[in-house]
Formats: C-alpha cells, structure tokens, sequence
C-alpha cells in the first residue's frame, strides 16, 4: 500500500507520451510561444493587484522600507524560479508543480500539490475577479456626460461586494457604533459594506448580496481561454503594453513630485511593520509559475520557459520597488492604505487627468492578470486527468480551438460562483499558502533528483553552491541575532508570555456592561475636554494612544482579563507555523551538513516556508481542510483509476 502511494513517473515516460499525443485524444495543443510570449504572461500575471492595490497597504504598514520586502519575496520567488526553469526543463510538458512532484515524491504527493494549484489558481482568479470589479465599479462612477444627463454611472453596492464582506462590514460597524463612533467616522471600507447590507433586497430573511461585475470579467476571460491560446496570447500581450506604458508614465510624472522628506523615517513602523505586507507583497508575485503550465504550447520549452520566469521576475521587481519608492515619496506612507493608491496619490497632488488614466490602466492589468491565472489551471486538471486521477473529459482537447475545453469551462463555474459571495482577505491569504506550499515541494523536488544518476537533466540546471557550511553558520547567526537584537521578542516567543489584545479586537469584543465600565475608564483617564462630550469614541481614543499608554489602559482596566490580553493555548496555537518552519531548518540544516545539498533550492525553500509561516494559524487550518478534501477525493476515484497503477500492476 505505501509504495503505490508514492510510485513515481519517469521523464522518459513522461516524455515519450508527450511524443505520442497521451493516445487517449486525437489532438494536441498548439505550440505558439516564444521567449517574448513567455516574459509578457509573466508581466501579466505579476503586474495586477500588487501594483494597482495591494501595494498601498503594503507601503501604509512598512513605509519607504517596504522596498526590502519587495527585493526578499522577488529573491525568494527567484530561488524558487531557479527550481521551476530546471523542472520545466527536464519535463517540457504541462502540469507545473504537479507534474514535477511526480517525477521527485511519487503520485500521493504529486496529487496532494496538484489539489493545492487547484486552490492557487482557483483562489486567485477569484481575488482579482474582486479587485477588477472594485477598479470596474469605482470608473464607472467617474464617467460623466453632460449632454446626456450622465454624472456617473452608479451601481448599487449590493451588486458590487461579496456576501461575506458585506455581513462582516455590518457587524463590524454595529460592534463600533456601539462602542462610540458616529456612523460619518466609520472608514470608508466599512461603511460601504455595511451600507451593501442595509440596502440589498431581501429574500425571506437572507440578503441578496452579490459581486455582479466580477461574474461579468470571469465569464468573458473563460470565453476569450476558450477560443485558443493564440487569442490569448494576442490579448495578454495587448494588455500588457498597456498597463507598462502607464506605469512608466507614472514613474516618469510621478518623480517630480516627490519629496525625499516624506523618505524619514524609512521604516516607520520597523520590522514588524515591514513583515505585515508579505502576503500583499508575496501575492503580487504569484503567477510566474503559470508560465510553466504552457510548456506543451512554447516552441521551445527548454530553453524558453527559463528565461521566461527570469525575465518576468527581473522587469516587475525593478517596477514594483519604483513604484513604492514614487508613491512614498510624494505622500506620507501612512495615508496609503487605500484599494487604489496610485489613483490616490495623483488625487493629493490634483492630477485628476492621471487619475482617470490609472483607473483605465488599473481594469486591464486586472483582466491580463485573471486571464493567465484562468489559463494555467485548465492545464493543471488536464494534466491530473491524463494519469487518471481525474476523469478523462478533463483532458479533452477541442478539434478547433486546439485548448483543453471541459476543463476550461468548469474553471469558469468553480471561480464565478464563490466570486459571488468570498471575501478578499480570506481568499489572498489562501491563494498565497497553496502557492508557497508548491513552491517549497518544487525546491524540495530538486533536492531529492539532485544526486540520482538516472534522472535525465535538460538544457537548463541550477548553478551548484555547496551549502554545507553556509546555511549552518547563517543558522547559527540568525539565532545570535535574535537573542541580542531581540531578545525581548525572542523570549516572549519562547516563553508563550501573555500578549496584550489589539484595539479594534478589544473593543469590539466588549459587551454593552464591559463597554460602559472602559468609557467610564476613558473618561478619567482622558484630557478634560473629552469629559464634556456627550459621546465617547472608545476605538478612536485607544487607537491615537502611544504603546506604552495603551499597555499601561489595559493593564489597569477593571475588564476581565482574558478580554485584555491573549495568553496560553489562545496564543501558543499563533505561533505553531513557527515552531514548523524552525523544526524544518534544524532538519534542512542537518541534511545540508550530511548531503551537500545544492544551495539556491535550499535558500528557495527555507524563504518561502518563511512567507508560509507569516501567513497565521486561520490559513493554515483552511488550507489543511483543503487537503483533506483532496485526500478524499484522491482515495475514492484517483488512486484507483491512475495509470501508473495500471502500468505497473
């Protein structure tokens, strides 16, 4: 039972029912792509929602130094790229990370990461079908026709947000104005939810809210997918000029209105506050791996598809930490926390022209981005179906269009459909752990071919640094450096010590009696003209304390203490990612020293189970229910009808 679990496919075999078209289907993909093609899929799928949104949140937290995590999570994604050009190399075919477990790990392993590429691709085609229609809906309402009576095109908010944030926002909002904030201070995220759910009709008791214009996007990139790669390719590649040629024009207007000042202090916020971006950032990179996907449609597969990833990943980290260093310079970072803070940053200056611009910009960079991530997951399930481990109209290629067409259609059903009614948050942070999860298994997968003399290497290969010296001493540093620099930190970690609970979260966890009693407490503790408002804003006057105030609030607070501060299991399940990912690098470390592991794939893996590790405890349990759905459906239908398990039986 255990070694039919992990039976493995060779490259030769792989390769050989490539050449012979998998014989279960008369047609095979078009083989349309070149190094350009490649590099402008990359620049696609990169330049999107990181550089049109995610970055502003991202700048807010981190400030100017924001920079430094762009450079890391590029570095990362570059050891990481390293792992996928040699891959891709080797097995020129279909199937990305997938494909490549099966060749290193064995069939479970190739199932469990091909289900989490189903969730990557899956999830962030739904997070930027939401963004496109945030971008969509916000042009709309700037398009003004006087002569036909037209001051903006308004949809109503019902149809513009998902279920889930809507009811979250209202609840939110509920809990604040409870706690003393006046309905015209809520921000404006949370005030435009709960405004959806105020006014979305009713059927029965539910509320009809729904994200009607990400729908639209989605049916539209699944037709255009439909029709071939050629018409896709011709799309992303228009596209793609477009969203370049207006961030060169924003670097370039952009420049002259900066003020280095703005620079000071870099890191406003330090470390933490950098460390709080890496899943915006790191979701600004995903994609890079959906190039490998069209392996049986480049010319060249082994040559192009390396030089692809590094080309993409080269032109967008330049752009991205330009960009950063433009929208930080002309206005404090800490007014960047917007959905759209180029448009923004140009509305400070009074550029609207350049405003209308990006808005424009902004809905193709997103379409560009949906249709590469839409592109690359098709091929995914085709690939699983033809070993069998997915029904076989999966892998139907259509006698026309040459794409793999059942497939392509039940991608479009499976993201409209939670488009309609995911949140955003939820589904980023998602997206980002199964992406990582593929990424650490494919720098993982290089490790274990790297000393096997039957594995049949193709053009490309990893330059071999020996790491048997360098991760043990950079280990060993790390943990120095922890213990001087932070050693307050490092022992509270350690310890499990009891951490004090966040504004937002504390507040709005009070009843009504514990509510009153921390009004009362503001009141006494507060500067005299608050005593004489009618009001008290409990969430505005705790959030403008300093740390050491606010520690000094909750400590003498008479509410009950585990409302205060988060302490023993509460806490110590937070940090459980952590302790994986340092139990991972003693083990790394330990193979590094006995097995000379090749360094560029281990620096790929340890960096990316880091980013993993950032992501908290809540992604890591909804990724862990994904897994075991896949387990599941893997034992009931995939374990009994894979080929290899014909094969070899």
């Amino acid at each position: 039972m255990f070694e039919k679990l992990f039976r493995k496919k060779s490259i030769s075999k792989i390769l050989q029912d490539a050449a012979n078209g998998y014989g279960d289907h008369e047609n095979s993909l078009h083989k349309t792509l070149g190094v350009r093609d490649l590099t402008a899929f990359g620049i696609a799928a990169i330049i999107g929602a990181g550089i049109f949104s995610t970055i502003g949140k991202a700048s807010a937290d981190g400030g100017p130094a924001v920079i430094f995590l762009f450079i890391f999570t590029a570095v990362a994604c570059s050891f990481a790229a390293f792992a996928y050009a040699e891959f891709s190399s080797m097995v020129p075919v279909s199937g990305s990370a997938y494909t490549y477990s099966y060749v290193a790990f064995g069939e479970l392993i190739a199932w469990i990461i091909g289900w989490s590429l189903i969730m990557e691709y899956s999830i962030g085609n739904i997070t930027v079908a939401i963004s496109w229609s945030d971008y969509f809906t916000g042009l709309l309402s700037t398009i003004k026709i006087p002569f036909l009576g037209i001051n903006g095109i308004h949809v109503p908010d019902w149809m513009t947000m998902d279920y889930l944030s809507a009811y979250n926002g209202h609840k939110h909002a509920e809990a604040l104005l409870a706690a003393g904030k006046n309905i015209a201070d809520l921000d404006a995220a949370t005030a435009l939810a709960n405004n959806a759910w105020l006014t979305a009709p009713l059927i029965g008791s539910f509320h009809l809210v729904a994200d009607i214009p990400a729908l639209g996007i989605i049916i539209l990139i699944t037709w255009l997918i439909y029709r071939g790669m050629k018409e896709s390719r011709n799309a992303s590649n228009a596209m793609v000029v477009v969203k370049l040629a207006v961030i060169l024009l924003v670097l370039s207007v952009g420049i002259f209105y900066v003020d280095t000042k703005n620079w000071n202090p870099f890191a406003p916020n330090g470390v933490s506050g950098v460390l709080k971006g890496v899943s915006a950032v790191f979701f600004a990179y995903i994609g890079f791996d959906a190039i490998s996907t069209t392996a049986e449609e480049c010319k060249n597969p082994q040559r192009d598809l390396p030089r692809g990833m590094m080309w993409a990943i080269i032109i967008c980290t330049i752009l991205y930490v330009a960009i950063a260093l433009v929208l930080t310079g002309i206005v404090k970072s800490d007014t960047l926390a917007v959905g759209d803070p180029l448009a923004f940053v140009f509305d400070q200056i009074d550029l609207k022209l350049m405003s209308g611009i990006i808005a424009v910009s902004a809905v193709f960079a997103m379409a560009s981005v949906l249709l590469v991530f839409q592109m690359g997951q098709p091929r995914i399930w085709m690939s699983m179906s033809r070993d069998g481990l997915l029904p076989k109209a999966f892998s139907r290629i259509h006698p026309k269009y040459k794409t793999p067409s059942f497939a392509t259609i039940v991608v479009g059903f499976v993201v409209a459909v939670p488009s309609l009614f995911m949140n955003l948050t939820i589904v980023t942070d998602l997206c980002s752990i199964g992406t990582l999860f593929a990424f650490v298994l494919v720098c993982a997968g290089v490790l274990v071919l790297q000393n096997r003399p039957d594995v049949q290497r193709g053009k490309f290969k990893i330059p071999y640094a020996n790491s048997k010296y360098i991760i043990p001493i950079v280990f060993v540093a790390t943990i120095a450096f922890a213990f001087t620099k932070y050693g307050k930190e490092t022992k509270a970690f350690l310890l499990n010590s009891p951490k004090t609970i966040e504004t937002v979260t504390f507040v709005t966890s009070l009843n009504e009696d514990e509510l009153k009693i921390v009004k009362e407490e503001i009141i006494k503790n507060a500067a005299p003209q608050l005593i004489l408002t009618d009001k008290v804003d409990a969430e505005s006057y705790l959030s403008a304390l300093p740390a050491d105030r606010y520690e000094q609030f909750i400590s003498a607070s008479k509410v009950s203490i585990e409302k205060k501060y988060e302490s023993g299991w509460g806490l110590f399940k937070h940090k459980i990612p952590m302790w994986i990912f340092l139990i991972i690098c003693v083990i790394i470390t330990y193979y590094c020293i006995t097995k000379n592991l090749s360094l560029i794939p281990v620096l790929g893996l340890i960096s990316c189970l880091y980013m993993m590790c950032e992501l908290g405890i809540s992604n890591w349990i909804g990724f862990g229910i994904w897994l075991v759905i896949g387990l599941v459906v893997y034992f009931a239908y995939g374990y009994r009808h894979s080929k290899l398990a014909q094969v070899q039986s």
